[in-house]
């Protein structure tokens, strides 16, 4: 059985098509809202944070379904690098400090593939 793990606000173990897990953040910057998935390296854009994220899940969603499409082919896609700016405002969501965001957070979390 593949388990995936947080550990220190990153994700442990290989995600596949079947099971796994991937880091989200749905921050405004200026007037619009941005969803990531940060493991997939997609963002997705609205006016409203719930439709920014439900946008998101669509485009997760149709990512795995397209990689399920692909039999044979590797894991990379679901288990990208993640960019260096999201992944430091990961970890500043994930701190014990109380640091300043540029960013207003409407939230953030860990889903399920």
């Amino acid at each position: 059985m593949l388990k995936t793990m947080v550990k220190y606000g990153t994700i442990r173990r290989m995600n596949t098509p079947q099971k796994g897990k991937f880091r989200h953040i749905v921050f405004r910057d200026g007037n619009t809202w941005y969803a990531v998935a940060l493991e997939f390296n997609i963002v997705e854009s609205s006016d409203d944070p719930k439709l920014a994220f439900l946008n998101l899940l669509q485009a997760v969603g149709g990512y795995i379904q397209s990689c399920k499409k692909l039999k044979g082919a590797r894991l990379s896609p679901l288990n990208q690098k993640t960019d260096a700016e999201y992944e430091a405002l990961w970890k500043n969501l994930n701190s014990r400090k109380a640091l300043r965001s540029p960013y207003e957070i409407d939230m953030y979390g860990v889903s399920r593939v």
